[in-house]
């Protein structure tokens, strides 16, 4: 039908190694609540500016400008290029299946977290509500032991697949918390 591919990179691995981010191009890109949403699109498989302007309900024009962001920040690549009829149609995808903060870097857990709430949709009636807040008292050994876990239940690959059901989100974090102690009581 007048498709003829001129260009096509491999797509990233499911066991590829995550990106690592590190860059404050690569934190403001990821900041902005639009890119971090078109970020969740790509996820799912490479797209057109047509494409990912009808998913986001936005322009194409302002499509444009975010993947170009993204792309300036070394975030998102483009994959394929197709003649088509009336011009070129460029297919983006994402640079790695995931991305990881660098050990040194700043302002990762509040990027994430800033993120959750931004894509967090509010309960429909009926709906039960998921998010708990839980305090734990645990050694550092415990600590380490529980974060492993978490990041392997966290790190199994998801399926992309929408016909499935409903998106939902895992941010996951085990943090020190900053909570007073009270002295020991010795009445009690």
């Amino acid at each position: 039908m007048g498709d003829d591919r001129t260009d096509r990179e491999p797509l990233p691995e499911d066991d590829a190694e995550p990106l690592v981010l590190s860059s404050p191009e690569q934190f403001k890109a990821l900041g902005h609540p639009v890119r971090h949403r078109m970020v969740n699109v790509l996820r799912q498989r490479p797209a057109t500016l047509r494409q990912l302007s009808a998913a986001l309900g936005m322009t194409k024009g302002t499509a444009g400008y975010h993947v170009r962001v993204l792309r300036e920040a070394g975030l998102v690549r483009l994959t394929e290029t197709r003649q088509v009829r009336g011009g070129t149609e460029q297919y983006f995808a994402l640079v790695s299946r995931g991305f990881k903060f660098h050990k040194d870097a700043q302002g990762g857990a509040e990027l994430l977290i800033n993120a959750a709430l931004g894509e967090m949709l509010p309960s429909s009636s009926g709906q039960s509500e998921h998010t708990v807040l839980r305090h734990l008292w645990l050694t550092a050994d415990e600590a380490q032991a529980l974060a492993a876990k978490l990041r392997a239940q966290a790190a199994e690959p998801a399926p992309h697949d929408s016909s499935r059901g409903d998106a939902y989100g895992l941010l996951v974090s085990l943090y020190r918390a900053d909570i007073p102690s009270l002295d020991r009581d010795d009445c009690h």
